[in-house]
């Protein structure tokens, strides 16, 4: 075994070998030697290089190793450890990561509310409702939430409010769709939205302040799960008047939506259903065993309502009779 240790201070190299003396009688008795060279560095030092070999020496050999490290004003502790080098290796990495700045996460900022949407029409009129300041929650734009109450409350037949009846509110968010249908004649109005944060921070209060409670019913589930559960959540109330489908649109695939929410014990024959979908999606004339009434596009933002046959009679027949009276 070797071992090198640097002095300060000192013009020369000195070279201590021990070995253990084999032909004495006392095994544990080790030989060494010093020896020294000049030093050519710039700033001087010192080095004790110290060996022995043999099992039986092994204890003499450390203990003037130890002594002779003393003398130098060393401490043996430090250079006599008989860790093994991968221990060694695994301390130096483990002191490297302590020096080491380790990225943290940083907090996510609290979500918060304001009031940008109002109710339009009906007896809640005009009251202000909460919103999650952000783009986490995309309520439906006034100009299209107004349009398809419009068209609704014309196919209907009743131009001043919707026929009464009960309103599923898919993806309902602020409930901003669910409350207006209250607002303008809805008996019962049944909200699906899956993020606890909305339903206790937004959903709620708008339901509180619109004094729209004893009315509503909120399922705090994935609308997939309510879709495939339909019955036991609604339970024999039967299939909605209205359903409106508001889902953030690069999260659901409409087709398959559509399949599954036609297929449902939700929509029957008389049912209303309002989807709002993105540029660039191919809906199908029809959902199910209704048609679709209107097709109409704001922006990047398309509206198409879907219902019973009777109902398109009804919008142009109500829409002629407005253009008369213009």
């Amino acid at each position: 075994m070797a071992m090198a240790v640097s002095l300060p201070s000192n013009l020369y190299q000195f070279r201590i070998n021990f070995t253990p003396n084999i032909g004495s009688s006392s095994p544990n008795l080790s030989l060494f030697n010093v020896s020294s060279t000049p030093s050519r560095n710039r700033r001087p030092s010192s080095t004790i290089v110290l060996s022995y070999i043999g099992e039986s020496g092994k204890g003499a050999a450390s203990e003037t190793k130890r002594k002779l490290l003393e003398q130098y004003g060393l401490n043996p502790d430090e250079f006599l450890s008989e860790s093994s080098p991968k221990t060694r290796r695994r301390k130096e990495r483990q002191h490297t990561r302590k020096g080491a700045q380790v990225p943290t996460e940083e907090p996510k900022p609290p979500r918060i509310t304001h009031k940008l949407l109002q109710v339009l029409g009906g007896k809640a009129r005009r009251k202000k409702l909460l919103s999650p300041k952000g783009m986490d929650v995309r309520p439906m734009m006034e100009v299209v939430k107004g349009a398809a109450f419009d068209i609704l409350q014309a196919a209907g037949g009743c131009p001043a409010s919707l026929r009464p009846g009960r309103w599923l509110d898919l993806y309902s968010g602020t409930g901003s769709v669910g409350i207006e249908a209250i607002s303008r004649g809805c008996s019962e109005v049944h909200f699906v939205e899956m993020d606890p944060w909305v339903v206790s921070d937004v959903l709620r209060p708008n339901l509180e302040w619109t004094g729209f409670v004893d009315v509503s019913v909120i399922h705090p589930v994935r609308v997939e799960i309510f879709l495939e559960r339909a019955e036991q959540f609604v339970g024999k109330g039967g299939a909605f008047d209205y359903i409106s489908v508001t889902p953030p649109y690069t999260a659901v695939d409409y087709g398959i939506l559509m399949n599954e929410i036609a297929n449902s014990a939700l929509v029957g024959e008389d049912t209303f259903i309002v989807v709002e979908y993105p540029l660039g999606t191919d809906m199908l004339d029809s959902c199910g065993c209704l048609i679709k009434v209107t097709d109409r596009r704001f922006g990047r933002t398309h509206l198409a309502i879907y219902g019973p046959k009777w109902a398109e009679k009804k919008r142009k027949s109500g829409n002629s009779t407005e253009t008369m009276q213009v």
